[in-house]
């Protein structure tokens, strides 16, 4: 797996095919950060729920993004992205990395995040930590959360305070991006 742009552009990071991990394909993170190239810069903080390799929030680090907090409930998962962080010798004040479920993080955080990314198990229960994000205060007033999912599984249009204003498919997966009311 390979970092697609910014300053580790073409950089390899570990990922161990023993895990459970469904990574976000190189082509689809390309089409995530297409669309959120705008909303990137040094003063944004970017939450990766369901981290996996961490793979995605490194991609953002590496476009530009000031801090990014990566969510795993795996100790395995964890330790593999502080293994890529070191890896690609990422400074460890623009990152921490936390072993926790996801919807249970965001009910304890007091944190806000300006770009929030979500890929769960395929097979995991989304409302929960959609409704962590849509009733509780985690995403900035002009923040986006980006959903992964499996195309021919319905999201809802609204949660909360929150709206879905594009989906994008590729294959059998899908970005839902969501924005505050």
């Amino acid at each position: 797996m390979r970092i697609i742009a910014g300053k580790y552009r073409r950089r390899v990071i570990k990922s161990l095919p023993s895990m459970k991990i469904r990574p976000t394909s190189d082509r689809l993170r390309e089409t995530l950060f297409n669309v959120l190239a705008s909303r990137i810069g040094e003063d944004s903080c970017f939450l990766d729920l369901c981290a996996g390799t961490g793979a995605v929030g490194i991609e953002a680090l590496s476009r530009g993004v000031g801090f990014a907090t990566f969510v795993d409930k795996s100790r395995r998962a964890c330790i593999l992205i502080e293994e890529n962080l070191d890896l690609l010798e990422i400074p460890e004040e623009k990152t921490e990395v936390i072993r926790s479920d996801a919807a249970e993080y965001l009910r304890k955080t007091n944190r806000t995040f300006d770009l929030i990314f979500y890929d769960p198990p395929y097979r995991d229960e989304y409302i929960w930590v959609l409704n962590e994000i849509g009733f509780r205060d985690v995403l900035s007033e002009k923040g986006i959360l980006i959903v992964e999912h499996e195309t021919k599984r319905g999201l809802p249009e609204t949660i909360g305070k929150i709206r879905r204003w594009r989906v994008i498919k590729q294959g059998s997966s899908s970005l839902s991006f969501y924005e505050s009311l």
